[in-house]
């Protein structure tokens, strides 16, 4: 996994920036009701799609979570006191605090099953009833938009798909939630070039190869022959899923 206190100064620009954060915040928002209340924003990253939630809604509180202080610091200096240092698995809330609760860009990130269903579990348990959760599923798959970058990946070793979104529903299910909706948004500012995914190969990005790896090295030798090494490929398109705590 990244060193988020690492990457935390260059990761807005990396990762789409406002274009990308302006979409997810909009499509997060077409699955949560418009109405008062409290919204906790599980590993909020750098605060970039945080701060636009509570600037589209102001009726809502909206508080940030996350583990890497590094990004923290950047999301509290967007939410200056709404952000806390916390960890998913674990949250320091009580039972039922939040209206809504989201987690954009994460679940992908964990180690194992376990894991995934601890946050799933924790997020179901500090919604109130008649609230919603929302979460991005499948984001690995995403990134695959029928590219010859794509075709030249193919075959490399993939890491499990911790996001997948059967498996996210029913962790999501046994926490007692229950389907609501889905969405979808463009990766605005994402698209692959051969050049710059052979950079995040050498790097061990999305892929069980370990960096110096010969069949990665192998790869990166064939996206070099690639043509238009700086020209980027369609952007992904990222997937959301909603789920909704019954009222009682």
């Amino acid at each position: 996994m990244l060193n988020y206190d690492e990457e935390a100064a260059a990761y807005d620009a990396s990762r789409g920036g406002e274009p990308r954060a302006r979409a997810a915040a909009a499509a997060v928002l077409d699955l949560i009701p418009d109405r008062p209340g409290r919204l906790l924003d599980v590993a909020c990253g750098t605060g970039i799609v945080t701060r636009r939630l509570a600037a589209a809604r102001p009726a809502l509180r909206v508080t940030g979570a996350d583990l890497a202080p590094g990004m923290a610091r950047r999301a509290a200096a967007r939410l200056p006191g709404s952000v806390l240092l916390a960890d998913g698995r674990r949250l320091p809330f009580p039972d039922a605090a939040f209206d809504a609760v989201t987690s954009v860009w994460l679940l992908h990130l964990l180690a194992g099953p376990a894991d995934v269903r601890a946050v799933v579990t924790e997020c179901a348990r500090v919604l109130r009833p008649g609230g919603v959760y929302v979460t991005t599923v499948d984001k690995a798959a995403a990134h695959d938009v029928g590219s010859d970058i794509d075709a030249v990946l193919a075959a490399r070793p993939r890491r499990p798909a911790q996001d997948a979104a059967d498996a996210v529903t029913a962790h999501a299910g046994d926490a007692g939630l229950a389907p609501a909706g889905h969405a979808a948004f463009p990766g605005l500012g994402q698209g692959r070039s051969p050049r710059t995914t052979i950079a995040d190969l050498r790097r061990g990005w999305f892929t069980r190869l370990p960096p110096g790896d010969p069949r990665a090295e192998s790869l990166a030798a064939d996206l070099a022959r690639l043509p238009d090494q700086d020209r980027p490929r369609p952007d992904p398109v990222f997937r959301l899923r909603a789920f909704a705590k019954p009222d009682r």
